[in-house]
């Protein structure tokens, strides 16, 4: 995640760049860096995510779904029940 904050600056450091490869966002974005002194630490997720997964037939009933009010459709958590 970035934090909101720093988007701007993010956008910023990227603006004219053709993105050719994933090293050269992570290079791009490792180099931004705000007046304040705060800088990016850059993880790049390769793992390979299976589309089209199912959930557990349970899933609705041992997980409460909180949806964004902005953004319900993107933005939700699933919190396990205790």
């Amino acid at each position: 995640p970035i934090e909101h904050r720093f988007f701007p600056h993010v956008t910023r450091a990227c603006e004219g760049v053709v993105f050719d490869s994933v090293e050269t966002v992570k290079t791009l974005i490792s180099r931004t860096s705000t007046s304040k002194g705060l800088t990016t630490i850059v993880h790049i997720l390769d793992k390979i995510y299976e589309t089209g997964r199912k959930y557990a037939a349970d899933f609705k009933e041992i997980m409460c779904i909180l949806f964004d009010t902005h953004l319900p459709k993107w933005n939700y958590r699933a919190i396990p029940q205790e």
